[in-house]
């Protein structure tokens, strides 16, 4: 039926190409050529022989195309003689005409309510490929992946995924481990230049308790000073910075930050921390350990929280003011702690830097020697030591000064100047003076003791507090301390022992006059006398004590 159809149509159109060779009519003679307003061409025609194929008179449906518009106007792409799904044209080049069609993705009538229906494209084949699948959708159609596919990509990008992973775990492991050995490396090198190996030599040579000391991790100490916050310093000086810092046991400490601007320095801070491994007096600050992990070696000990007796003696701190009795148990407690380190500890030490700045007090406002950095301990049968000249102007020993030879004297007359800045409240440096007077206090603490004017320059407080026979005998002492010639100074095992017996003399005094403002029976005043006596007598014994046995407070 089919084919039959397209040769009609061949045969139409031949019939058309030879009937308009042979007519330019519009039908043929005699023949009708309209059907209502419908006009019919030759090869068509209506009646026998109008048609140029005798077959087409006979033939029932002949196949036909209309192109046809109505008249009218789109109102924009709509009209309502359109149907769903379509819009429509106008043609405006001769009279106003609108045509309507399917919208893209829809077949049928336009000028039907539903004329125009969805066209399934995903009936045709690989519309989407093989390797997606075609879901069609009103008007048009999507191509989603295959499921298959989504888990074969999945799988890859997991296995991916896993590999990048890896990749990265591995190249963060290979970096912590570099960056380990590196900061491993660093501080093996900063333990040695920071005089670890010196530290060690010490250690096995030394008969004190330097093993025990601990040495603490450079992070450790980080946190324990919130990362050497400024808000942390105590004090700087010549041998570093102090730090206040809190350990992870909740300890309050101090660290100390040394200054060490050459190799030849390193020696000071193995020293200062040898030595102080060794002592263990109250009086002296006690070191917890050190840490030589740092670009600047530490020193860990514990916190003095009171401030210096510098800062008390010339700052006139009223917190804590200075009393005669208090100045005189704090020059007993330095002599004594200082014999400790000149006569009782395994190896007689030099401090070498005695001054009020270098006295701290604690919590309760007891006196502790502080800064070992340039400390030496020496052989038992050695007299002195030959360096380089270090201490602080005001306290130097003159004599150390010209020679370079420091002794256990040299400590003796810096004491002096402490106890001659307890007398008369002045700094060790004075500012300058009219008639040519030294700007030593020493030195003017010496020219005033000649000329017997003594109590011309005293401390008004001291002036006030204290007996003039005390303060004539505490001054005396420092005045021998201060003698230009080392070897006619006092040891530090005499001026303790001076100091102690004028004190206890101030003592017994005091208890005897009290007893004599008291009306006693006789029996009763024979028996307080007996005890008295008794105290005397012990007490003597103990003084007598220190000249034989070390000035050393066990607790």
């Amino acid at each position: 039926m089919a084919i039959q159809l397209v040769l009609q149509i061949i045969l139409g159109l031949l019939l058309i190409r030879q009937a308009s060779a042979q007519s330019s009519s519009v039908a043929k003679p005699r023949c009708q050529d309209k059907c209502g307003n419908l006009t019919i061409s030759y090869p068509f025609g209506i009646g026998t022989n109008c048609s140029a194929d005798s077959r087409m008179e006979h033939m029932e449906k002949v196949p036909a195309v209309l192109d046809w518009k109505i008249d009218g106007e789109c109102s924009g792409n709509t009209s309502s003689l359109c149907g769903k799904n379509s819009f429509c044209t106008t043609n405006k080049t001769s009279t106003y005409q609108i045509s309507c069609y399917c919208d893209e993705g829809y077949a049928g009538n336009p000028y039907l309510p539903d004329g125009c229906q969805d066209i399934d494209e995903c009936t045709e084949p690989n519309i989407c490929g093989q390797q997606q699948k075609c879901i069609n959708i009103p008007g048009r159609y999507i191509c989603s992946a295959n499921p298959k596919n989504v888990l074969i990509l999945f799988a890859i990008a997991t296995c991916g995924g896993l590999g990048v992973l890896l990749v990265l775990a591995a190249t963060w492991w290979f970096y912590k481990v570099m960056k380990r050995r590196k900061l491993r490396r660093i501080k093996e090198k900063n333990f040695g230049r920071n005089g670890g190996l010196l530290l060690r030599q010490q250690v096995s040579s030394s008969e004190g308790n330097v093993d025990t000391t601990k040495l603490f991790t450079s992070k450790e100490l980080e946190m324990a000073t919130d990362h050497y916050s400024k808000d942390r310093i105590l004090g700087q000086g010549g041998q570093g910075t102090v730090y206040k810092g809190m350990l992870t046991d909740g300890k309050i400490v101090a660290v100390k930050k040394s200054k060490i601007e050459d190799e030849s320095k390193q020696e000071q801070f193995i020293n200062e921390v040898v030595l102080l491994s060794k002592i263990n007096h109250r009086n002296i600050v006690k070191l917890h350990g050190c840490c030589l992990e740092t670009d600047i070696p530490l020193l860990v000990y514990e916190l003095v929280p009171n401030g210096t007796l510098f800062e008390y003696i010339h700052d006139r701190i009223e917190d804590f003011p200075l009393t005669w009795d208090i100045r005189v148990r704090v020059a007993i407690e330095i002599a004594g702690a200082l014999f400790y380190l000149h006569s009782a500890a395994s190896l007689p030490i030099y401090h070498r830097d005695i001054k009020s700045s270098n006295i701290l007090l604690d919590e309760k406002y007891r006196e502790k020697i502080a800064d070992f950095g340039t400390s030496k301990s020496i052989a038992i049968d050695q007299t002195h030591l030959t360096t380089r000249v270090q201490g602080t102007f005001g306290y130097l020993d003159p004599e150390y000064f010209q020679s370079s030879q420091f002794t256990y004297k040299s400590d003796v007359y810096s004491f002096g100047v402490v106890l001659i800045e307890l007398l008369t409240g002045l700094k060790p440096i004075l500012a300058p003076r009219a008639h040519d007077e030294g700007r030593s206090l020493a030195t003017h603490f010496l020219m005033t003791m000649k000329e017997n004017r003594l109590f011309d320059i005293l401390d008004p407080r001291i002036a006030k507090e204290g007996k003039r026979e005390e303060i004539t005998t505490f001054a005396n002492i420092a005045y021998r301390c201060l003698n230009l010639n080392g070897r006619k100074r006092p040891t530090m095992k005499q001026v303790a022992t001076e100091l102690e017996a004028m004190n206890l003399s101030n003592r017994l005094h005091n208890a005897e006059e009290y007893y004599e403002e008291i009306d006693y029976p006789v029996n009763q005043l024979n028996g307080l006398w007996d005890l008295t006596s008794t105290s005397l007598t012990s007490s003597t014994s103990n003084s007598v004590k220190v000249d034989i046995e070390p000035l050393i407070r066990k607790y």
